[in-house]
């Protein structure tokens, strides 16, 4: 008859527990991940899996069994991890949104705005369709595995019970969060400037000509400019979501 202990069960499920909250912090607030028509079984079970197939390369995890002390604060530490690693990447794509944002509020449709039930908030219909463009290029680089391998590498930086804290301190979210708008400035800056230069353009029209409605032909041209506009910067906008992809894997991965 097999027979086993406490001890050993422990030794075996330990191992496999503290990445499996890991990753589920992760695909708590990860884009694709955390989205609502993701269910929440499938997100657990895809966390085990996840955790269970990375075994092999993961470094050797100290021996905290669920009646230590120090088992409540490991399990904070790695649930703040995970959700950290996360939010990290949603930043990324909420530097292309802000650009949206940015250019929307410089052509006038800000007013075309509508609730989001992804982000639950008012967001305009330029920063919700830089946001899908954002989401289809995250998945078309392989963001979402690029996402995966940055979680299981962070145990290599990052080792359980080294400290939700500690660990805290030295990703210094704060600055990727500073890159975000100027992410977001550099990549709304070129249609900004264009879209400047037709209200001046506009404005010297307005002074030479009085007798011309200004208002019922400027709205048409800057609407007209802008979409122009977004057609020549989409098509480079996977360069700074990249850079931003590289920088928040450097916090995790310890490539900074």
């Amino acid at each position: 008859m097999l027979t086993f202990d406490e001890s050993q069960l422990m030794a075996w499920v330990m191992p496999w527990l503290w990445p499996f909250l890991r990753v589920l912090g992760l695909f708590t607030t990860a884009p694709i991940f955390s989205a609502r028509a993701v269910p929440v079984r499938a997100r657990i079970g895809l966390a085990a899996l996840v955790a269970l197939g990375a075994q092999a390369t993961l470094p050797a995890s100290p021996a905290i069994g669920l009646n230590d002390p120090l088992a409540l604060g490991v399990l904070v530490e790695q649930v703040a991890i995970g959700m950290a690693l996360g939010f990290a990447a949603r930043l990324v794509l909420a530097a292309i949104e802000l650009a949206g944002e940015l250019v929307g509020l410089q052509m006038g449709l800000n007013f075309a705005s509508f609730f989001d039930p992804v982000s639950n908030a008012q967001v305009s219909a330029v920063s919700r369709f830089f946001g899908n463009i954002a989401m289809l290029l995250f998945i078309v680089i392989n963001g979402h595995l690029t996402v995966l391998m940055a979680v299981i590498k962070s145990f290599e930086v990052f080792p359980i019970g080294s400290g939700a804290m500690s660990a805290f301190g030295r990703l210094r979210l704060h600055e990727l969060g500073a890159e975000l708008f100027a992410s977001a400035l550099w990549i709304a800056l070129p249609m900004v400037a264009l879209l400047l230069f037709i209200n001046l353009v506009m404005g010297v029209i307005s002074r030479v000509a009085p007798q011309m409605n200004i208002y019922a032909i400027g709205f048409p041209i800057t609407l007209v400019s802008g979409l122009a506009g977004m057609a020549l910067v989409l098509p480079m906008m996977e360069q700074p979501l990249l850079a931003l992809m590289e920088r928040m894997l450097g916090l995790f991965t310890g490539a900074r």
